[in-house]
């Protein structure tokens, strides 16, 4: 058993083996490319579900931010309102050191007024009775 190709039948079956290598490669090389493609395309989706989950995460906390902002300053606004209504107030309540020392000096200089009176009166009864 012996096979005899001519030139042409080589050539001819050269050409088919070449034609089979260049579509095996070629389908292996789609197979590649659509798998890295689909990998890049999960990669991709995957990024893009995790920047709108900071994104979502984000806003959150910077509606937080501005909530307790506004109740700062709302609590702010209060302790204004407060202190404010405290200074009002102050005067009424509050007397200075200097003013409550002259006033007591002054009730202090009456009552020792109405005193030396007294004294003048008892001295000048107890000579009326004698």
């Amino acid at each position: 058993m012996t096979f005899e190709l001519e030139l042409g039948q080589l050539i001819g079956w050269a050409a088919g083996l070449l034609s089979l290598f260049a579509s095996v490669v070629t389908g292996l090389v789609k197979l590649l490319l659509n798998q890295f493609e689909r990998r890049l395309g999960d990669r991709f989706a995957a990024q893009d579900s995790a920047r709108q989950a900071a994104t979502r995460h984000w806003e959150e906390n910077f509606a937080k931010v501005l909530e307790r902002q506004d109740k700062d300053a709302e609590a702010v606004a209060q302790l204004e309102r407060s202190f404010l209504r405290f200074q009002a107030e102050l005067p009424i309540q509050y007397v200075r050191r200097e003013d409550w020392v002259r006033n007591q000096t002054i009730i202090e200089a009456k009552i020792d007024a109405v005193f030396s009176k007294l004294e003048v009166i008892q001295i000048n009864g107890a000579r009326n009775h004698d």
